[in-house]
């Protein structure tokens, strides 16, 4: 089903656009965007051949959101995030912001691979992601890689990559912005940002607090986070840059309705620094990077009503480090050659710390693992409308020996407004410390997960540009996944996915922009937090000082319980959810706005026997000052 309605798509997209090649003229953005992640060089999204969606500045402020992930999630066709309230996903027992990409990944992620800069962002003993760490404020764009990206980035890569593209103050000058908002269950969410250059120099700062006392009893949340970028242009070749950032939250998680929990409670420090020399001179360019990623976690795990309070603490620290250098070479127009060579550390240590006399107990000594990778991508375009782009990496684990990642592509654009790709790339995932060797059944013998993605796409452009669509078809074939199996962990697991994704972009009017996605997945075994279908349509107007946006997200077939083994019955959801916002601008430097979201007061739930709330309402300003 899914390549006969690929191919006709395709016929239709050809033939509009043979009858509107009068008209063609400079494609929209989307199509023709400039795009990283994909080879780690700045290249048109045309000419490579993965499909990648991009999430800019304008669409993250539009939404109000502070937190990422909630904003990926209705925007990018196949994304899915869970979520569990109001603001705040948590950790550990009944924590959220599990994602998951064309049905991989799951709570915890460890298999959908997030990014600063191009740097892996992961806790180094759990090996998943901290989703209250990413604030959108400090976001320039996001570009999301839907399908395999292990020949740049290695292990966890394997289900797709979420590069977020942090801001740095570009133009001469200094700017300053403020946003106050409160709402329902007296949620209250500040933020502060600024930037300067002068010269060679540009700096970025931006401070977060949120607060919220939850929908439920015993669900608060609070975080306070800081970012600070720093860049100097050394001379016309060489500039240097470095950021740092340090997010502290806490949260609360109420258990489902069936077994309420209370002072089940986490406590968590998270911090993030890098350094990075570029280098640019013109036919060379490049970067080398240093990052380090640090995590301190104090869990309470509380007790159910009726039940005893525990006497210890559960707490953890953990270190993800690494170096990343790689040079990409144009010989000749047409050519690209990028190779690169990283290397990561990841562990730590975690331990049960007693509240009475009772010793400690060590939970996972002191440990730590290392990856070391080298790869090579070519990228070559012939007669201006073929693009072939093959690449090999070469990954070698501490632990588990040699890896290799094989990836082939094309593009190819017969029309001016018509572009065509087709890939089949590699992606794997080592098992984590975790899995290894905390915590039964842990299994120091286990081996990487891998999967193998085919996919094709079709991209067009109509009138002049000002609509945009994207059609892709896929097949994902893992293999080796890690499963619990009479009580430890095993290479045991397999999964067919199959899919259909598609996304457009409409500047109906000159104040009027329309978009939306829709993405259907056929799995051959149930999973868990992936629907199988998502829709998402959302309109934004602008009249004089009003702008005026809504947006509808419909979910089906969400399994939020555990659907093995088969012969339990599992739980799914299906809901649609209309949201609204409408803002007020009387003064250059000044918007005020309310929003709403869950209009109609659906009950539903993302995670089992977790309700999410009902309707909720924010009202907030924006200060700008320039």
């Amino acid at each position: 089903m899914v390549q006969k309605f690929s191919f006709l798509t395709v016929s239709f997209f050809l033939l509009i656009s043979n009858g509107l090649s009068a008209q063609e003229d400079t494609i929209h953005r989307d199509i023709d965007e400039v795009v990283v992640t994909a080879t780690r060089a700045s290249v048109n999204r045309n000419n490579v051949p993965m499909t990648i969606s991009v999430i800019n500045r304008a669409e993250i402020e539009e939404s109000s959101e502070s937190a990422l992930l909630p904003v990926l999630s209705e925007r990018v066709p196949g994304l899915f995030v869970t979520q569990r309230g109001v603001t705040g996903f948590g950790v550990a027992a009944g924590g959220t912001g599990g994602i998951t990409m064309r049905g991989v990944g799951g709570s915890p992620t460890t298999e959908v691979l997030v990014l600063i800069d191009g740097h892996p962002q992961y806790m180094g003993v759990m090996g998943h992601h901290l989703p209250d760490a990413y604030v959108a404020s400090d976001v320039e764009k996001v570009e999301v890689i839907r399908g395999p990206a292990s020949i740049l980035y290695g292990s966890n890569a394997m289900g797709g990559v979420i590069n977020i593209i942090t801001r740095r103050q570009n133009t001469e000058g200094w700017n300053a912005n403020g946003r106050v908002m409160y709402g329902s269950y007296n949620t209250q969410k500040y933020m502060a940002n600024g930037g300067l250059k002068k010269g060679k120099f540009n700096g970025y700062l931006s401070v977060n607090h949120d607060r919220t006392d939850g929908h439920r009893s015993n669900s608060d949340f609070a975080i306070t986070n800081g970012y600070l970028k720093l860049g100097y242009q050394l001379n016309e070749h060489f500039q240097v840059w470095g950021d740092a950032s340090l997010a502290s939250y806490e949260a609360q998680n109420p258990g489902t309705t069936a077994d309420t929990m209370i002072n089940n409670t986490a406590d968590i420090l998270r911090g993030v620094a890098s350094v990075t020399v570029e280098n640019n001179y013109g036919k060379l360019s490049g970067a080398l990077k240093f990052f380090y990623n640090f995590g301190d976690h104090k869990v309470n795990d509380g007790y159910s009503k009726g039940g005893a309070p525990t006497n210890f603490f559960y707490r953890s620290t953990d270190h993800n480090y690494g170096i990343t250098f790689y040079q990409t070479f144009r010989p000749f127009t047409g050519n690209m050659i990028t190779a690169g060579i990283d290397y990561k550390s990841f562990g730590g240590h975690a331990w049960n710390d007693y509240t009475d006399a009772t010793p400690n107990l060590v939970l996972l000594p002191d440990t730590s693992l290392y990856e070391l990778g080298g790869y090579v991508i070519m990228q070559q375009t012939l007669f201006e409308k073929l693009t072939l782009n093959v690449g090999v990496r070469l990954e070698n684990s501490e632990r588990f020996g040699t890896e290799w990642v094989p990836q082939a592509g094309l593009s190819y654009r017969p029309l001016r407004h018509t572009v065509l790709k087709a890939s089949v790339s590699k992606g794997f995932r080592s098992p984590t410390i975790r899995e290894m060797y905390m915590f039964p059944p842990h299994n120091p013998d286990l081996q990487p997960e891998r999967m193998i993605n085919y996919e094709v796409s079709v991209g067009q452009g109509f009138f002049e540009g000002r609509l945009t669509a994207e059609l892709t078809g896929y097949i994902a074939d893992g293999s080796n996944l890690i499963m619990t199996q009479m009580g430890r962990n095993l290479n045991a697991g397999d999964f067919k996915n199959q899919g259909i994704e598609f996304s457009l972009r409409w500047n109906a009017l000159k104040n009027l922009n329309i978009q939306g996605n829709y993405s259907y997945l056929h799995a051959e075994k149930p999973i868990l937090s992936a629907p199988g279908q998502q829709a998402y349509i959302a309109a934004s107007y602008r009249m004089h000082k009003w702008t005026l946006s809504a947006n509808y997200q419909y979910v089906h077939d969400l399994y939020t319980q555990n659907p093995i083994p088969a012969e339990t019955d599992p739980h799914k959801e299906s809901y649609g959810l209309w949201n609204a916002k409408v803002s007020y601008r009387p003064l250059k430097w000044l918007d005020v706005f309310v929003k709403g979201e869950n209009l109609t007061g659906k009950s539903y739930a993302i995670v089992y026997d977790y309700p999410m709330p009902g309707v909720t309402v924010f009202g907030g300003i924006n200060l700008s000052l320039r």
